[in-house]
């Protein structure tokens, strides 16, 4: 088995922040709010937050968020939840959380991107115990997800109606005990780590088969050591996060064999260059970097914080959230 060159990875991680001007820079302008919170907790992880300047960081996520509370994927652009959870993590990582106003981030809808004239983030809430990503409604238990893995940060989790939430979760289960994207859905690892997480993170984890979802993720690794998101898909880097960690919240992760996997997510590194690609000789991404150190660090690999499988946060960051007084 190959080692981590970790002094590689951070290499790479700034230089991604360096090429404003690339084409992928350009297409991907909107994600960059995601992509940073991906590149800062990959840096946490390997103990190198402190190779870039904070509070340049902070002062351009301030200006990504949106009058209403809500955050951005980049400046200019409409807010939404999937960038409004990646600005509050990577305030969290640097420990500027008190740099919000988290009342209203949690209070105003346009924090999920709606209009300004509903009074709290509870209309953002279905009355299923749904959510909407923005104002243009679109459903999915991922956005449950990140609703509350993002209240739960701000410790504003009162702010929303978390059995009705709760209750919609469980209703998105499948007979194979998956979950999908909304009731009915296929069953899929990324919306088993959504809905899982939501689910530990409320504290209702005995909505889940934990027997029958750990059989249908450990069927996931294939004979390469990876993991794949469903039946008959190749391997893929990113499943090392949404399938171990789903696996680690029900108690199920020895179910299958961490040193194959640890040598399928290594085997993906550039060790020339840095940053770690889906599979085996493509192309690196920061995305894929993040998921495969964050894979490597819920292994246990020598060298690597430790990471929190509900929130995605290094486990001392979560510990100072919800335990330093």
């Amino acid at each position: 088995m190959g080692e981590l060159v970790v002094d590689k990875h951070v290499k790479y991680i700034l230089s991604v922040e360096k090429r404003k001007d690339s084409f992928e820079s350009v297409v991907l302008e909107h994600l960059r709010m995601n992509g940073a919170y991906w590149g800062l907790a990959t840096l946490d992880l390997l103990g190198k937050l402190d190779a870039l300047d904070s509070n340049e960081v902070i002062e351009w996520i301030m200006k990504c968020q949106h009058e209403s509370g809500g955050f951005a994927g980049n400046i200019g652009h409409d807010p939404h939840m999937l960038y409004t959870l990646s600005a509050v993590q990577v305030l969290a990582l640097f420990d500027k959380l008190n740099v919000l106003d988290a009342d209203k981030v949690a209070n105003c809808h346009p924090f999920l991107g709606l209009l300004n004239f509903m009074p709290d983030i509870s209309g953002l809430q279905n009355e299923d115990g749904s959510f909407s990503g923005d104002e243009w409604g679109e459903v999915d238990s991922r956005f449950s997800y990140l609703a509350i893995c993002c209240l739960s940060i701000l410790h504003r989790l009162d702010k929303i109606n978390v059995e009705k939430a709760v209750n919609y979760i469980a209703s998105c289960k499948n007979v194979d005990g998956g979950f999908g994207c909304t009731p009915g859905g296929e069953s899929h690892a990324g919306q088993i780590f959504c809905c899982v997480g939501a689910l530990a993170i409320t504290g209702s984890l005995h909505h889940v088969d934990k027997d029958l979802l750990g059989w249908w993720l450990c069927e996931r690794q294939v004979k390469s050591g990876g993991l794949n998101g469903r039946p008959e898909k190749l391997p893929d880097v990113c499943y090392s996060w949404w399938v171990l960690s789903s696996l680690i919240m029900i108690d199920r992760v020895h179910w299958i064999n961490k040193d194959k996997l640890a040598k399928f997510i290594l085997n993906c590194q550039d060790t020339e260059n840095g940053g770690i690609s889906d599979r085996p000789e493509d192309a690196v991404d920061v995305y894929h970097t993040y998921f495969g150190i964050a894979g490597l660090s819920l292994l246990e690999y020598p060298g690597l914080k430790a990471i929190d499988p509900a929130h995605a946060l290094p486990v001392d960051v979560v510990d100072r959230i919800f335990f330093q007084k």
